[in-house]
């Protein structure tokens, strides 16, 4: 077993530690089929020994090569520590400071079993979400933290450390670039051959920045998103005898089960892979499993007729679930399900994302190596037969979103009718719950606000849930009335989190909060740890999925409709500006939600350490994180936005905002150009 110290001593090399394998009692990465050239696979080998001494090039070249061959990757699992991988408290990492041993926090908490997806690989979430390219990477970076100053700033190249460089105290302790692939060559292919070759990974949102805190991080996103759906398209935020059908119990989307019981709803998941249908039930997240239909029926009937809260696993594959819903409807009549979506990692669904209906699981991971075109071909009709089942029970009554996971785009590409007619891009048959109901709440200021505890200690994190809650209550008495729901929302959120078992990995949080609310909590996190009620410093960051973080044309920005939505000029503002404004570490990523090529986003980490200079890069920081956002939806023409903007700059010196000029007469437009 491996020490915090030893980690940080540099790649184990003398001697060279035995080389288990891959650990069987680990879920791992689908195989990835780059299809490299012979002169690629040399270039792959070669990159992969630039991190060994030529001495031992020798004794490890061909277990690169096999690595590769096998599956289509170099991992490096021989360097794998033998440690227990988890969010050690602050103090026993061995730093010369406190921002780098909070930093080494939040990568081992991202590779803690409990919380990683295929943690041997280094993914963290949604498939192929990776924190490093292999693991010489992360022994690098641990020996580089615990040797970093308050004067130094690691650049972190797509996994790569490239090294600690000299910066001002100011500065950001760890910038974070990955993906950053010129544009005509961010194509799925492209990367699948880079990725190989060990040059650029995908770091999903949060993974690739250490900020990922287990599926908690979107359960309350979800849990809103159900509810205001329920406003919308069900006519109330009371959804018990609801149902809501999706699929997925991953990383993200394992926060539907839980998000469904705290809504009062019934949720059916369905979730083709046991290994993470069993550790949601096994975390406590899902109440219930069934691989029969018939059950599975019967249980939606007593569920909704008892108005109970229910999350039920469907081991087996959607499109038998819906396809299944669809009979007993043309059957009897009845409609089993009020509310759809899915949170299959569908921006993924040629390497493990969306398995077919077609195949066993593990038929479909052997044809997905031995065959990419035809799994390919199997993954589309899938496709095309879950549109057919959700378009005939949406025609029957049910209310059907996508949830930003590229379900709608992909099902497009497979040729389902999804087609908005006359619609642009970014339009489909059913909405992003983007363009009806987060849009909104992202003009408004709201977004996934979230924390960590670094003391690991469950009483800081009961006492941080009390202080936020105190904070939203002050601040919702002096808002207007379409604010002040979602502070409700939240509050209620908040006052309850505790009881539902949310922590999985680190001791943390996650609420949505404006502009104001996100300030005030920060700094009274920051005065509780000046105090000495609060242990330890406090990490806070959010979700890329956010106000400013993400510029993203089929999620995040899809409701922007002034022809802007393909621009990326927001998410790397909003990279710079947090990094000149005092955040601890920065991350800006190709791809992440929709996948590769078709998204920019950026994140940000802060420690609270309860020092003056904390506070003030808090409240210079996370200002600008929301309003740079808000006035870019602003200027896209959001009503709510343009509230949001006069309100803000109404409370913030210095702020000034370009505001848009609406055109009051479209017939202008028509007479113009007749004329």
């Amino acid at each position: 077993m491996s020490t915090l110290m030893e980690l940080c001593g540099g790649l184990p090399l003398n001697p060279l530690p035995p080389n288990r394998g891959r650990d069987p009692s680990l879920p791992h990465a689908p195989i990835r089929t780059p299809d490299l050239s012979e002169q690629e696979e040399k270039l792959a080998l070669r990159n992969a020994l630039r991190y060994i001494p030529p001495h031992l090039h020798g004794a490890l070249v061909e277990e690169f090569a096999q690595e590769l061959r096998l599956y289509g990757h170099i991992y490096m699992y021989r360097f794998c520590p033998p440690i227990a991988m988890r969010a050690y408290p602050l103090a026993q990492y061995p730093c010369r400071t406190p921002h780098a041993a909070a930093i080494m926090l939040m990568i081992m908490n991202n590779l803690d079993p409990a919380v990683a997806q295929f943690p041997q690989e280094l993914v963290t979430y949604g498939g192929n979400g990776q924190v490093f390219s292999n693991w010489a990477q992360f022994w690098l970076v641990l020996q580089y933290l615990s040797e970093m100053t308050e004067e130094q700033t690691l650049v972190m190249y797509s996994g790569h450390p490239l090294g600690l460089f000299p910066s001002p105290p100011t500065a950001p302790r760890l910038v974070i670039t990955n993906g950053m692939v010129i544009p005509n060559y961010s194509s799925r292919e492209e990367y699948e051959k880079m990725f190989a070759l060990g040059v650029t990974l995908y770091g999903q949102m949060t993974a690739g920045s250490y900020c990922y805190i287990g599926p908690q991080g979107i359960v309350h996103g979800t849990l809103l998103t159900v509810l205001n759906a329920g406003r919308r398209y069900l006519g109330s935020g009371e959804l018990g005898g609801r149902v809501l059908v999706t699929a997925g119990l991953g990383g993200m989307s394992g926060a539907q089960a839980k998000a469904a019981v705290i809504a009062g709803c019934v949720g059916v998941i369905a979730e083709v892979d046991e290994v993470p249908l069993r550790k949601r039930q096994e975390q406590g997240w899902l109440m219930e499993v069934t691989s029969d239909l018939d059950h599975c029926m019967s249980r939606i009937r007593e569920a909704r007729r008892n108005k109970e809260a229910l999350s039920l696993g469907y081991h087996g594959n959607v499109v038998d679930l819906w396809e299944r819903l669809l009979q007993e409807y043309e059957r009897s009549g009845e409609r089993l399900v009020d509310l759809g979506s899915d949170q299959t990692s569908c921006h993924n669904p040629y390497s493990g994302g969306y398995y077919p209906a077609q195949l066993s699981l593990q038929s479909a991971q052997e044809l997905m190596h031995s065959d990419p075109a035809r799994f390919r071909s199997l993954v589309q009709e899938s496709l095309r037969r879950q549109v057919a089942a959700i378009n005939k029970l949406a025609e029957a009554g049910m209310f059907f979103w996508d949830y930003g996971n590229a379900f709608l785009l992909e099902a497009q590409r497979a040729g389902a009718d999804v087609e908005k007619h006359g619609a642009g891009k970014t339009e489909f048959r059913y909405p992003s719950y983007i363009q009806h109901i987060m849009g909104d709440i992202f003009s408004l200021g709201f977004g996934p606000f979230r924390w960590v505890c670094t003391s690991g200690d469950p009483r800081d994190l009961a006492l941080t849930d009390d202080i936020t809650a105190a904070v939203l209550e002050g601040i919702s008495t002096t808002v207007s009335e379409r604010v002040r729901q979602q502070y409700n929302d939240n509050i209620r959120w908040i006052r309850q989190a505790a009881r539902h078992n949310m922590v999985v990995g680190s001791q943390a949080r996650i609420l949505y909060s404006d502009q104001r609310g996100r300030v005030a909590i920060a700094e009274a996190f920051n005065q509780a740890i000046r105090q000495g009620r609060i242990g330890a410093p406090v990490v806070i960051s959010r979700d890329h999925h956010d106000v400013s973080g993400t510029d993203s044309p089929f999620r995040e920005t899809s409701n922007i409709s002034d022809g802007s939505a393909f621009c990326a000029d927001m998410a790397v503002q909003n990279f710079v500006g947090d990094a000149f404004r005092g955040a601890t570490w920065v991350a800006l990523h190709n791809g992440g939600g929709v996948g590769w090529g078709e998204v920019i986003n950026g994140g940000f980490g802060l420690v609270l350490d309860g020092s003056e200079e904390a506070g003030r890069r808090a409240r210079t920081m996370l200002n600008w994180d929301v309003s740079n956002g808000v006035a870019r939806r602003c200027w896209a023409g959001n009503g709510h936005a343009l509230d949001t903007v006069r309100r803000s700059m109404a409370e913030e010196a210095g702020l000034r905002v370009t505001l848009p000029h609406s055109v009051q007469d479209d017939s202008l437009l028509d007479t113009a150009l007749r004329g």
